[in-house]
């Protein structure tokens, strides 16, 4: 005959589940750049009516961008493509170098399969449309912070069998046509700074501005500022 157990016993209590109060995580820390004030508005009411992710700082062009995620704790930076000063390309392989362990997304207008790569190379790890970024955004945040790559959904099919193409042709991938110092310099001669003022911006001097200025006269076979500024629009570096 089994004894009964009554309420408070060693064994009532060695059978009683205890319960395990699930560890909150703190929210991913966001760092939205674009030069457009509704779009960062926008993309931010997205992000922020999510539990696990918040917008800590704001950038309007790529170098404030790289300046906010040196003066603040960010997870994730957003970065638009086309941005005065430097371009979100631009930004994420400086704060590749510098912050590496900082995750990266680049959000952009642009379908464009060279985008997509060059955004690789520069340290993002996942590409997403403006058009469906209410669909896409949330979890490309989510994945990039997983350290999984994000490509948007009707690209993959698109982007293997131009890769293959290029493969069987013997080509590889698209290779830059300047250096990432001469696109810096191309941007900002295209924005209308002078030689001094370039290089109070990249920290060199004026006659080295005006050295990379000529080697992209000649490398494009462009003749005047006026060429270069036609260049930098259709390379997405700045808008028309």
């Amino acid at each position: 005959m089994s004894t009964p157990v009554t309420p408070g016993s060693p064994s009532a209590t060695a059978r009683t589940p205890i319960a395990r109060t699930p560890i909150a995580r703190p929210p991913i820390r966001v760092l939205l750049a674009d030069d457009h004030t509704l779009v960062r508005r926008g993309v931010r009411l997205i992000l922020d009516g999510e539990p696990d992710l918040t917008v800590v700082a704001e950038a309007g062009d790529g170098a404030e961008a790289v300046a906010r995620a040196r003066d603040t704790a960010v997870d994730l930076a957003v970065l638009d493509v086309a941005m005065p000063r430097m371009t979100g390309l631009q930004a994420a392989r400086e704060l590749s170098r510098r912050l590496p362990a900082l995750h990266i997304l680049i959000l952009t207008m642009y379908d464009n399969e060279e985008y997509f790569f060059e955004a690789l190379r520069a340290g993002a790890s996942g590409y997403v449309l403006k058009s469906v970024a209410d669909r896409d955004l949330v979890e490309a945040c989510r994945a990039a912070v997983r350290d999984e790559p994000f490509i948007y959904p009707g690209a993959e099919r698109a982007l293997v069998r131009s890769y293959l193409e290029r493969l069987h042709r013997g080509d590889g991938l698209p290779e830059r046509a300047i250096t990432e110092r001469e696109e810096e310099i191309l941007k900002l001669v295209a924005e209308g700074h002078t030689s001094k003022e370039i290089g109070e911006l990249l920290f060199i001097s004026a006659k080295t501005v005006e050295r990379h200025r000529a080697n992209l006269l000649q490398k494009l076979g462009m003749r005047d500022r006026l060429e270069l500024t036609r260049y930098a629009i259709r390379a997405g570096l700045i808008e028309a």
